[in-house]
């Protein structure tokens, strides 16, 4: 009897060890074959940081942290891992998720550059979007060495820049990213729009240049290609531009509701009403919009136009110089009565 009862017991431990054994085993393919996210995540991994910055920002969203930990030391990870953008998404295991960390397969980040008026500013919007500060980005949009690079000066190294919506990598430098914006600038320029150009008599800066002040003139898509035909008429007469907007950018004060003729004196060479032609460089990054518009500038007899007293964005257009002053005085008027100075 003690003997069958030895073999029974032993049976038992077996079967409760071989059950514990393959509990275990389940429990550890789980732990890396199962899914290891609790929700979706965007992980930064900036240059700058350490291992443990990452792991601080990545565990919480974990499920088998004690999994993860385990294989990320069998592959070296806190010495091999790429920064970059990562997207962590429910139904990856730990496996995956260490060796997209390892292997650095990023997911690339949509950045918007939208219209502005100075460098600065467009380093201060990009600032974040990509792994660099204001400053970093800042010095290389300034910089001669990067401008020379890609055909350009410092100074319009700026009309280089279209407004759109592009995939980066994260980890894209500064001079990564002016090399993709020449790519991207060369491109847009390539076919009709450069034979469109070519018939204007413009250089592709001059373009930029002039678009640049009829985005400053007008948001209005419908008359942009009119309010480039004016500038067109006033070039070729050998008029000056006398464009409102160019004194906000000579004088660095786009918060100017009225322009005095005090302020026509302002000494610049983006002073369009002491200097012919124009000027050296944008004043502003133009919409696509008043790109395409200027490119496609209206042939009329028009040399003048004014905003309307109605306020409603639009202006009034002029072949001569007292037809020009009524709308002037007209619109005058107005900016008086509302008490617009």
């Amino acid at each position: 009897m003690q003997k069958k009862n030895i073999r029974k017991i032993l049976r038992t431990v077996f079967v409760v060890a071989a059950a514990l054994g393959a509990a275990a085993a389940v429990a550890g393919i789980v732990s890396f074959r199962g899914n290891a996210v609790r929700g979706e995540y965007e992980l930064f991994v900036s240059r700058k940081a350490d291992y443990r910055a990452l792991t601080d920002s990545l565990l919480p969203h974990l499920k088998h942290r004690a999994a993860f930990r385990l294989y990320a030391e069998r592959l070296h990870l806190a010495e091999t891992f790429k920064p970059g953008h990562y997207v962590v998404r429910p139904g990856m295991n730990v496996i995956e998720v260490v060796r997209m960390l390892k292997l650095g397969l990023q997911t690339p980040v949509r950045v918007t550059i939208r219209p502005v008026r100075t460098m600065p500013q467009l380093a201060g919007r990009l600032a974040g979007r990509i792994d660099a500060d204001s400053v970093e980005l800042l010095r290389t949009l300034t910089s001669h060495e990067t401008a020379a690079r890609v055909g350009f000066d410092s100074l319009t190294l700026f009309s280089m820049f279209l407004p759109d919506t592009y995939e980066l990598y994260w980890t894209t430098t500064p001079d990564e990213l002016v090399d993709r914006m020449k790519r991207e600038y060369d491109r847009f320029w390539s076919g009709a729009r450069d034979e469109k150009r070519k018939r204007s008599g413009l250089s592709r800066l001059e373009v930029m240049t002039l678009a640049s002040i009829v985005y400053e003139e007008t948001r209005q898509t419908d008359e942009m290609a009119r309010v480039a035909g004016v500038y067109m008429n006033r070039l070729r007469k050998g008029m000056p531009l006398q464009a409102d907007p160019t004194i906000k950018y000579a004088m660095q004060d786009f918060g100017l509701r009225r322009i005095l003729h005090k302020h026509l004196k302002y000494p610049s060479p983006y002073n369009t009403y002491l200097h012919k032609g124009l000027p050296p460089s944008p004043i502003c990054m133009p919409g696509k919009n008043a790109i395409e518009g200027t490119l496609d500038f209206e042939r009329h007899d028009y040399l003048f136009f004014c905003a309307r007293p109605t306020f409603d964005g639009h202006h009034d257009f002029a072949r001569t110089f007292a037809e020009h002053k009524r709308n002037a005085r007209a619109y005058a008027a107005e900016l008086n009565r509302r008490k617009i100075k």
